[in-house]
């Protein structure tokens, strides 16, 4: 019986996403050992009917938390809710890998990763800092000498109605995308996580909730968490890859140029006002290993 599972959710607008993800994990023969279970916030029923050969689960996304009706303004919204509850909806594993549905496996080995970092009841996650990554944070000069600074984390948990101390402490932590995550079915983390979640929804908006949360459990309550290295949910958005020619494969631009697992599209790679998640004619200059400019697009495109 299989026992390891990749979990993803995705509305109607984001299904070409969906299926480029699928086929990334297909593509690898190691994908046998591994069910793909999906949670529906808004598909239509052509395209339910179009993937279910191809994973093994379909779920619908619910509402797992109480939150005021003029909050749910959106079907896929329910992704910022539902991936705290996943051994709900898929109870039949033992290890959970969330990967968000923006985002394809360029490697194998970052899934073996994962699934390893989270033994031991362990949160297996990537912080978003690394050598040239754009800076989350935004400083404020007051009168010349006074610096007003400002962190993504900082600022989601003021207005969630998170402590003052509590969002300092928050404040310069690395910062933690939940895009992909690993967990045990067991892990008290699940607890924790949906509990913070559950505070940050009482005042905040929806959207990023699950991410602050994430956050608190693991800077504020300590759950027992494995770092993971940035190649394994490389950020587009934050720097851009490098292409080996060669091996037809990203790669990380600086020395020694590791090779990238999972591409994440978090905040979308824009051109013109149109987001490459939602275009995907889009392409970016992109230098290769061997210092040529390639027009290459960074999604998986099923040809």
């Amino acid at each position: 019986m299989i026992k390891k599972t990749i979990v993803t959710l995705s509305d109607s607008n984001y299904f070409p996403l969906l299926e480029e993800l699928i086929h990334s994990i297909r593509k690898f023969k190691e994908n046998e050992n591994i069910n793909i279970c999906v949670l529906d916030a808004g598909l239509t029923s052509t395209q339910i009917d179009k993937i279910s050969t191809s994973v093994d689960e379909i779920k619908k996304a619910e509402w797992d938390i109480e939150i005021p009706f003029h909050k749910k303004s959106k079907e896929w919204l329910k992704s910022q809710v539902s991936r705290a509850f996943l051994p709900k909806y898929f109870p039949n594993y033992e290890k959970y890998l969330w990967i968000d549905c923006d985002a394809w496996i360029n490697s194998w080995s970052c899934i073996e990763n994962y699934f390893k970092a989270c033994e031991n009841n362990k949160l297996g996650i990537t912080q978003s800092i690394g050598p040239g990554y754009r800076s989350l944070a935004k400083v404020n000069w007051i009168f010349g000498k006074v610096a007003a600074i400002k962190t993504q984390n900082y600022k989601h948990a003021k207005m969630s109605g998170v402590s003052e101390d509590n969002a300092r402490k928050l404040a310069f932590a690395p910062h933690l995308n939940i895009g992909v995550f690993s967990l045990m079915k067991n892990s008290s983390c699940w607890e924790t996580w949906q509990n913070n979640l559950k505070k940050v929804l009482n005042k905040g908006r929806v959207f990023g909730s699950e991410g602050l949360a994430i956050n608190m459990s693991v800077y504020l309550d300590n759950v027992p968490t494995e770092f993971l290295p940035i190649s394994h949910n490389w950020i587009t958005s934050h720097l851009l890859p490098i292409y080996d020619e060669m091996n037809k494969t990203f790669k990380e631009p600086n020395i020694p140029n590791n090779e990238i697992g999972i591409m994440h599209l978090a905040a979308g790679i824009w051109e013109n006002g149109v987001d490459m998640r939602v275009d995907k004619n889009i392409k970016v200059n992109i230098k290769t290993l061997e210092g040529k400019i390639l027009k290459k697009s960074l999604r998986n495109l099923i040809e």
